[in-house]
């Protein structure tokens, strides 16, 4: 079996896991007052466990496959690939997570949004800072006044 379907099944095995838990476990302890409500705190993780099942199969069956090998991977020729940039994205989201609280919201979040980019290709410095600037913003906004979850927007030393 290739490792595209060894990998599908083993997060089959964890949605299927997901879902009994979405499904059998997660209305027990609802109010009753809740329980008359149209959407549940399980609706979201029970369609997406459905959906995470369905491409698990479809991937498992082989259903998605085509005549075509053009977009495989060629596991002999690994090293012919952009290791180096996918190891470094995946350092710098580890970073991220690490700097996010010490830092701040905003400082971390740009950071990692301009490094990402530059890391990915993007030469034009003036555009990385500005799209970074206003994500990074826009998200702060809609988590922090919107939903009203406090993030720290600033560095601890600074008064965040």
């Amino acid at each position: 079996m290739a490792l595209d379907r060894w990998i599908a099944l083993i997060i089959l095995g964890i949605c299927l896991a997901y879902g009994y838990a979405a499904w059998f476990t997660m209305d027990a302890g609802l109010a009753p007052f809740m329980r008359r409500t149209p959407i549940w705190p399980s609706t979201f993780p029970k369609l997406l466990s459905i959906i995470a099942i369905v491409s698990c199969f479809i991937i498992i069956f082989n259903v998605e496959k085509s005549d075509l090998k053009i977009g495989e991977i060629d596991y002999r020729r690994l090293h012919e690939y952009h290791l180096g940039q996918a190891i470094f994205l995946l350092v710098l989201m580890v970073a991220y997570a690490l700097c996010l609280r010490p830092l701040g919201f905003l400082f971390s979040t740009m950071a990692f949004l301009i490094l990402g980019s530059a890391v990915l290709g993007e030469r034009k410095v003036i555009l990385m800072v500005i799209v970074a600037a206003i994500a990074t913003f826009v998200v702060w906004y809609l988590v922090q006044e919107v939903l009203g979850i406090y993030l720290r927007p600033l560095p601890g030393f600074i008064g965040g």
